[in-house]
């Protein structure tokens, strides 16, 4: 087969050019061109266009339902949304080491045992060092196809032949396209290469997994047009030197975006945490000052997370505000609105706030119980441990409500908490059996209200 030809696309202004160089003539902006390849028209003129499909009224179409592939491996089948969907692509993002080709290599041996066939492309590692890790890790079977060739035409000519239910690249970075002259990894080949497996995705019916390498800001590596292609993206984190994992869910065309999964390291591989509030809250006895529990929503699925605060006198003329797993800004607004509406003087202490677990709390559900957690910190008067605190704190000080609040409670109640402070949103909460559900208006009755707890 001749190799088509490739150009080279200015990303910024479009012009385009026979030949790569380091700064476009066009517009002058350096590192902005990009290789592409150019499929040639047939002589007719018509080129390579697709058969023409004629409009429908929406009313008129087929309700249609993805089937999907249910994995046995709950927490990737939550993140998924169920499942794999059939006709799909899966892009899994994460830092070296965290683990996905361990869990998709899992994968693999679960679905092979369940007669679905299974065609792994490691492009990172040889077919007998994915066999060597199979038996370290005691995979229950290993009846599937692997092949060491990252060439992306020989995939899919052996994709085409086996027509596999499950087809994992490992990962996009390494693998390539000839009909480009860039190395691996590069734009062109990443977007290439995502791409052409994803058009054979939709084409076969069958699912497509690509894995994908990180920046050291961690975000998905690669031109961000790979992640508007694949129809979902998970990302994958966690500490290396501790056991669990998190996978979350960036994106999902058939199912709700935040979604998370828990996962726990262990010499088995991963095994998913049934559980996963257990992880982030401490085992403590209500000894500790600057230490409140939020009620949070990560997809659907309702989890209670530590909050620790640290507030110290500083020795600097700019105290220091730090936040790890909680937003900045969020953290700036809330001391503002202590001083203003509570009355407390923070201007000349540093400020610490973390969320337990290595957890990053998206949700504002959790502001009441970082602001209860700084003044419990500079009060340094601990907080009763059996309490759980919901609610959104907006610039005038009141407490809002939140999202999904039943389920919230739900998962306090489960974790026999005692009391949980949430926001009076004029209508009655629900009731559960030894759950006392205290509601206020404000930051300041909250802090009011838990005054006995302070003085503990």
């Amino acid at each position: 087969m001749a190799k088509n030809k490739t150009i080279y696309v200015c990303q910024n202004c479009g012009s385009t050019q026979p030949r790569w160089l380091g700064r476009c003539p066009s517009c002058e902006q350096w590192n902005t061109l990009v290789e592409e390849r150019v499929i040639p028209k047939s002589k007719s003129g018509a080129g390579q266009r697709a058969k023409k499909v004629e409009p429908s009224l929406l009313s008129e179409l087929p309700l249609e339902t993805s089937p999907r592939i249910i994995s046995d491996l709950q927490e990737m089948d939550r993140a998924l949304g169920g499942g794999f969907v059939l006709a799909s692509s899966v892009l899994f993002g994460g830092d070296p080491g965290v683990g996905k080709s361990t869990l998709l290599l899992q994968t693999a041996s679960i679905l092979a045992q369940k007669g679905f066939g299974v065609f792994y492309i490691t492009a990172e590692e040889s077919a007998g060092q994915i066999r060597f890790r199979s038996e370290r890790l005691k995979l229950p079977n290993l009846d599937f196809q692997v092949s060491g060739d990252g060439d992306l035409e020989t995939g899919l000519e052996w994709a085409n032949q086996l027509n596999p239910k499950l087809v994992i690249v490992d990962s996009i970075q390494t693998c390539r396209s000839d009909q480009l002259d860039s190395p691996p990894g590069s734009v062109a080949q990443v977007r290439e290469v995502a791409s052409r497996w994803t058009d054979w995705a939709k084409s076969t019916g069958n699912v497509v997994a690509l894995v994908g390498h990180v920046t050291k800001e961690g975000a998905i590596a690669g031109p961000r047009v790979v992640e508007h292609l694949v129809d979902t993206v998970l990302l994958f984190e966690g500490d290396q030197l501790g056991g669990v994992r998190i996978l979350r869910t960036l994106k999902n065309r058939f199912g709700a975006t935040g979604e998370l999964g828990v996962f726990e390291m262990g010499e088995a591989g991963l095994m998913g945490v049934k559980d996963p509030s257990s992880l982030f809250l401490s085992k403590r006895g209500g000894d500790d000052s600057g230490v409140a529990v939020a009620s949070t929503i990560r997809g659907t699925r309702p989890l209670l997370i530590e909050i620790q605060a640290l507030v110290s006198r500083s020795f600097f003329a700019s105290p220091q505000r730090n936040a790890t797993g909680f937003d900045p800004r969020r953290l700036s607004m809330l001391i503002a609105v202590l001083e203003k509406k509570v009355g407390v003087n923070l201007s000349g202490q540093d400020i610490f706030i973390n969320a337990t677990g290595g957890l990053r709390l998206e949700d504002s559900g959790s502001d009441l119980a970082a602001a209860v957690a700084i003044y419990s910190s500079l009060m340094d008067k601990p907080l009763d441990s059996g309490t759980a605190l919901i609610g959104e704190v907006g610039l005038t000080g009141e407490v809002r409500t939140v999202q999904h609040l039943d389920r919230r409670l739900a998962e306090v109640a489960h974790l026999s908490f005692k009391r949980a402070i949430i926001p009076n949103a004029g209508r009655k909460p629900p009731k559960f059996e030894n759950l006392k559900i205290i509601q206020v208006k404000s930051l300041e009755e909250a802090i009011d209200f838990l005054g006995e707890g302070f003085d503990q």
